[in-house]
């Protein structure tokens, strides 16, 4: 099986950035340089893995997204600022510019401090609301750590490491945890997500939590107070843009803190105490926005005419088809998962797509593994069809879009033309004509007795006429 040049290119882009698909340059935004020391085992983790950091602060004259038009970053870490705005090299419009120029974005807010005006208006256009303040606290008066935290606020949660709420979707987050591991959210915030089908929850509140202001909090607090409650809230949140670029929010920068990683807490509702899996966590959010994780790529494309006998056959990736032609469509494609490439397997429940379409589907056809030609790099997936009896251009189609994965778009054109007139089946070869070149033989055989009989037959002698003449 012959390589494309794009799959050797990426092979070779790779081995030079084994870290990352995207690549390994990470800015981090801090306000102070000293405040990087509360991150150390986080921060520590990103450099042991090959990412190159570079520490800005948000006002540097010197910070600049992009040089001669390209990105001067691969990936930016946004921790928590007491400014309310983040200077003119990091306006909304430029970190949409970066987004869109497939660059990786990880957010951290903390009840703290609010939230830059940039990163709000960066948020509403990937449809993610936070509170009008800016600034809120999430609470649960239930799901709490018990010497973390005062008798009244209760804000630092304890939840289970994240599972997949659908069984199509891949587990990237909880992976390695035990039964009794727990992730501790301290003074944190939550947002609310919208519709939009780009955005996932990593990290959902429990039902018994609620986010609200505590500094505007004036008595008992009221229904009105409350910002979002239970599972409308979102504590960990992930976006996926069409050119797979991606962004991640934590509600809570103290997430990422030394001092939750690997450490011990006791649930108010169980007696003992639990590890937290912040660290692991920490290391999965991080790789899975930085693309380490959950990338798939393209190796190959390859359809042909599927018709025993037919030279064809033999040919790759045709430029013309005919009606009603076999054909046989197959596609290799790997996952990325930390440094390494290997075969994607499509998750439960879940299946692969070929779309054969013109201006609206004629068919959709799932894909089905097929061994003979996978390895352990690549899976290789096909699927056999027949061409519809219509002319004209047509699309091999492929668009496969799922939660945490990166997109795959392949489409491939290609004609399909009539029948020529010598590519008709004969009418004896019909059985439904059968009937109708019996009744031209019928036909053609009456006429010609006819017309034998009418040539060969001597006329009838006219014996009244000969016995008149002789009369007269």
């Amino acid at each position: 099986m012959r390589l494309s040049l794009s799959f050797l290119a990426a092979l070779f882009a790779a081995a030079v950035s084994a870290v990352s698909t995207t690549g390994n340059r990470l800015l981090v935004v801090l306000e102070d340089a000293s405040d990087k020391e509360a991150y150390s085992k986080f921060l520590g983790d990103l450099k042991s893995r090959g990412f190159d950091i570079s520490y800005q602060s948000p006002k540097s004259d010197s910070l600049s997204l992009f040089h001669l038009g390209e990105r001067s970053y691969d990936h930016i870490i946004f921790f928590p600022t007491k400014a309310k705005g983040l200077g003119p090299n990091l306006t909304p419009n430029l970190l949409v510019d970066f987004i869109n120029a497939k660059g990786n974005i990880l957010v951290a807010l903390s009840a703290n401090t609010a939230v830059p005006t940039s990163l709000t208006s960066l948020l509403a256009e990937l449809d993610i609301q936070v509170p009008a303040d800016r600034t809120s606290l999430v609470v649960d008066h239930f799901n709490y750590a018990a010497e973390n935290t005062s008798a009244e606020a209760h804000d630092v949660l304890l939840l289970p490491p994240p599972k997949p709420v659908r069984s199509d979707v891949k587990d990237f987050f909880s992976t390695g945890a035990g039964p009794d591991d727990v992730l501790a959210f301290p003074h944190g915030q939550g947002v609310t997500l919208g519709a939009s089908a780009l955005l996932n929850p990593v990290l959902r509140a429990p039902a018994t939590a609620y986010s609200y202001n505590p500094k505007e909090q004036v008595g008992a607090l009221t229904a009105d107070d409350v910002f979002a409650a239970g599972t409308q809230l979102s504590l960990v949140s992930a976006f996926q843009a069409r050119n797979s670029a991606r962004v991640a929010l934590v509600g809570s920068a103290e997430m990422l803190h030394d001092k939750w990683f690997d450490a011990e807490v006791t649930p108010a509702s169980a007696k003992g105490k639990k590890k937290t899996f912040n660290r692991e966590f920490a290391k999965r959010l991080s790789g899975w926005t930085f693309q380490e994780l959950g990338v798939l790529r393209t190796n190959w494309i390859e359809h042909r005419l599927d018709e025993p006998g037919d030279a064809r056959s033999n040919e790759t990736n045709p430029k013309i088809y005919r009606i009603k032609n076999n054909v046989q469509y197959t596609i290799s494609l790997s996952e990325y998962s930390w440094d390494t490439w290997t075969a994607f397997t499509v998750p439960d429940n879940d299946e692969i797509q070929l779309e054969f379409t013109m201006l609206s589907p004629f068919h959709r056809i799932p894909l089905s593994l097929d061994t003979s030609r996978s390895s352990e790099i690549a899976s290789a997936y096909t699927a056999f069809f027949r061409l519809p009896d219509q002319h004209g251009i047509f699309n091999f189609r492929l668009n496969y879009k799922r939660p945490f994965l990166s997109n795959i778009d392949e489409k491939n054109t290609v004609s399909v033309r009539h029948m020529a007139h010598n590519e008709w089946p004969r009418s004896f070869v019909i059985s439904g004509a059968w009937p109708w070149i019996a009744g031209i033989a019928v036909t053609v055989t009456g006429w010609l007795a006819f017309v034998g009989l009418w040539m060969y037959s001597a006329p009838v002698p006219n014996k009244g006429a000969k016995s008149q003449k002789k009369t007269q």
